[in-house]
């Protein structure tokens, strides 16, 4: 990695290549996510939280698949959802500090990059071009939500709103794999809450994200089947 704050001088002859490819680095069997993503995400992948480590002990991820064997969703016809996530979508940019403001700084080791090939970042009178500019909105959508995460991730500890999943995989010959490792959403418990709870939850912004990954786990059905079909 070769992080370099973007200009439109220094970089202005870079092209990227957009397209979510196997090549680039979007092979990942899960997807850091955060909550501000849960409602574009749950119509297309589940959503879960992945134990982590230090001050945040939960990670929210969305599911490419269920047996670690790399994201089931890049076909040979490109991506094959409606929304690709935003931890996919903003690369190579990065978040950089500058005293007390974040920049865009950018992966020049990134295998996107290149003189020859793909989209401009810049317009040749060095405006943001309308690729770099999408892909500037969406790493402040989720530097924004990072920044949000610790709080929500506190709140559903302490309503007891985490459960561990246990998933049964159908195998083809026959018999099932079990999927662990990853929590879900406690829905009897969020059930459970009482009214000034769930307003409390709903003023912090919280509860929307809460349906969305319930919802999102209607999508187990599918990941299901794509697993079957490449089995």
């Amino acid at each position: 990695m070769r992080p370099a704050l973007l200009d439109n001088i220094s970089h202005q002859a870079l092209r990227l290549d957009p397209a979510p490819s196997r090549a680039l680095g979007d092979d990942l069997p899960v997807v850091p996510t955060v909550p501000a993503e849960f409602r574009l995400l749950q119509a297309c992948f589940p959503i879960v939280f992945q134990a982590g480590t230090g001050e945040l002990p939960f990670q929210p991820v969305a599911l490419m698949s269920l047996s670690g064997a790399g994201n089931l969703f890049l076909g040979p016809q490109g991506w094959e959802a409606p929304h690709l996530p935003w931890a996919l979508e903003r690369q190579p940019l990065m978040v950089g500090r500058d005293a007390s403001q974040w920049v865009v700084h950018i992966d020049l080791d990134s295998p996107r990059l290149s003189e020859q090939t793909g989209e401009p970042l810049f317009l040749p009178q060095g405006g943001l071009s309308p690729l770099l500019e999408h892909r500037v909105s969406v790493l402040q959508a989720l530097h924004d939500g990072l920044q949000t995460l610790p709080a929500f991730i506190d709140a559903l500890l302490q309503l007891e709103l985490l459960e561990p999943m246990a998933l049964d995989l159908p195998l083809p010959g026959g018999g099932t794999r079990r999927i662990g490792g990853f929590h879900v959403i406690h829905e009897e418990r969020l059930d459970a809450l009482p009214g000034a709870v769930v307003a409390d939850l709903h003023e912090r912004g919280y509860w929307l994200p809460l349906a969305m990954a319930v919802a999102s786990l209607s999508r187990f059905g599918e990941l299901v089947q794509r697993e079957q079909r490449l089995a």
